[in-house]
């Protein structure tokens, strides 16, 4: 009998799924053809499907409105995309496309902001929560969307108390809308640690009661509250959960103007064929506690903020390899080497053992092994790690003399891969960034693909390296 990949996978999970099937022997994503695209740009490239991003978001909206109205929960619900997960133009015009609030991390996000506000993308009544470490030229930025562009919605998310005292140094001139983080307790491997984002829990009550609420140049708004680990049904999250609420009726009783209550982010996205995650059940969950909490506390149902950036936009992102070629090293150690570095394209894989979903793009006929995957770096470091197998994984066994190459693809990587790596800088061996590539469809539902970037040329990084001799002149003359 031949146990073929295709034959693993349909006997493993539900196959086809969402986003996944197979087209003449190849592998569609989103329903688009990774055969055309292959044979259209070549290999490697990265590319983002933009549609997803706009199914997620209205995932989202719908589920927690459906559990709003069906618990006559009042407070309102408002949706946020945090740019520090992908902050290329073409992704966050697209979520901005279905009316999303925005959530900043550092200095740089305000001048997007204004940049987004002159292209007439946003207006001046969006709402911006300013997360991250709040430096002074940070929080002067800030202040300057208030005073002088005339944002009227923007609300600073507070991380530490010392950060409260810089902005009042500032002496804004009008009141300021504030937030305040709070520390949560870390779930580790083997105990838990409190986390340095935040203001410590037993200092928060104090801190409030003392500055803020005695300064009628500060109102506060919100709080935010974030578990790393994500929002999950476990009974750490939900520990967590509750000591947030306590705090929040502590914190409502002692400033009236406190109506706001953000979850962050925390969505998990699939990783994996066989990802299960009760959505409805979680918000329902969410909802229902807050609820059951302001009521027996008699005090009004805050709105409520989510701040998603990996769960808007990761399952958008691809890449895709062409297997150069395949190494015996021993009896039982077989090696797929990729084209291009897994350290350099999809770097939480390698930093924080993050996973994907690993598929091939053709072969599903082909019988399957076990084989690792490696870049073409010199790092021993540059393979994916597979929890299954260690570090192997299964795919399609193939011959050196097929015609046609073995192609994989890294699904669900549309977060965070090319800030981390840093896009178009200098990469481990300088191994070029792949080409990027859009793709979209229009109002017929036909499938537009564009290249946005080329891949990195030798000329661009001797230029970032200071070989490019005009380059440095022009350097020495500022």
């Amino acid at each position: 009998m031949k146990n073929t990949y295709f034959d693993l996978v349909e006997q493993s999970y539900y196959f086809p799924q969402e986003g996944f099937d197979l087209k003449n022997g190849f592998l569609t994503f989103h329903g688009v053809s990774l055969k055309y695209l292959i044979e259209k740009y070549g290999t490697p490239f990265r590319f983002i499907y933009l549609p997803k991003i706009g199914d997620q978001i209205k995932k989202a909206r719908n589920l927690f409105n459906r559990a709003i109205k069906n618990s006559a929960y009042k407070g309102k619900y408002h949706f946020c995309y945090c740019t520090k997960c992908n902050h290329f133009h073409h992704v966050i015009n697209e979520a901005l496309k279905h009316n999303v609030n925005i959530e900043t991390s550092s200095s740089f996000d305000i001048d997007l902001i204004l940049h987004l506000l002159k292209k007439g993308k946003i207006d001046k009544s969006r709402i911006i929560i300013h997360n991250g470490y709040k430096t002074k030229e940070y929080l002067e930025k800030i202040i300057a969307l208030q005073e002088k562009h005339g944002f009227t919605n923007d609300i600073i998310v507070l991380d530490s108390i010392e950060e409260y005292h810089r902005l009042v140094a500032l002496k804004p001139k009008s009141k300021i809308k504030i937030g305040v983080r709070m520390a949560i307790n870390e779930e580790a491997q083997s105990a838990y640690y409190t986390s340095r984002l935040g203001i410590p829990y037993n200092a928060m009550a104090g801190f409030v009661e003392k500055e803020i609420a005695n300064n009628p140049q500060m109102e506060l708004k919100m709080l935010h509250f974030f578990v790393d680990s994500g929002i999950k049904d476990t009974p750490y999250y939900w520990g967590e959960f509750q000591r947030a609420l306590k705090l929040y009726t502590e914190l409502k009783k002692t400033c009236a103007s406190l109506d706001s209550f953000n979850l962050g982010g925390g969505f998990p996205i699939r990783n994996h064929l066989g990802f299960e995650y009760n959505y409805e059940y979680m918000i329902n969950e969410i909802i229902n506690n807050i609820k059951t909490v302001c009521t027996k506390e008699n005090i009004s149902e805050p709105d409520i903020f989510t701040e998603f950036g990996k769960y808007t936009v990761g399952e958008a992102g691809a890449i895709i390899f062409e297997v150069l070629e395949q190494k015996q090293q021993n009896d039982t150690e077989n090696w797929y080497i990729i084209n291009n570095s897994l350290m350099n394209t999809i770097p939480d894989a390698w930093s924080i053992q993050e996973k994907f979903i690993l598929l091939p793009i053709n072969k599903w006929n082909n019988e399957y092994g076990r084989t690792n995957i490696g870049g073409i770096s010199c790092d021993h470091s540059d393979y994916y790690n597979s929890e299954d197998f260690n570090q192997e994984v299964l795919l399609p066994k193939y011959s050196s003399k097929d015609k046609t190459p073995l192609y994989l693809g890294f699904f669900h990587t549309g977060a965070y891969q090319d800030s981390v790596s840093g896009y178009g800088g200098i990469k481990h061996c300088l191994i070029p960034s792949p080409k990027h590539v859009i793709v979209d469809r229009d109002d017929r539902g036909n499938i537009i693909d564009t290249v946005y970037r080329e891949e990195q040329s030798v000329i661009e990084m001797l230029d970032i390296l200071g070989y490019n001799e005009a380059s440095l002149t022009k350097k020495q003359s500022i």
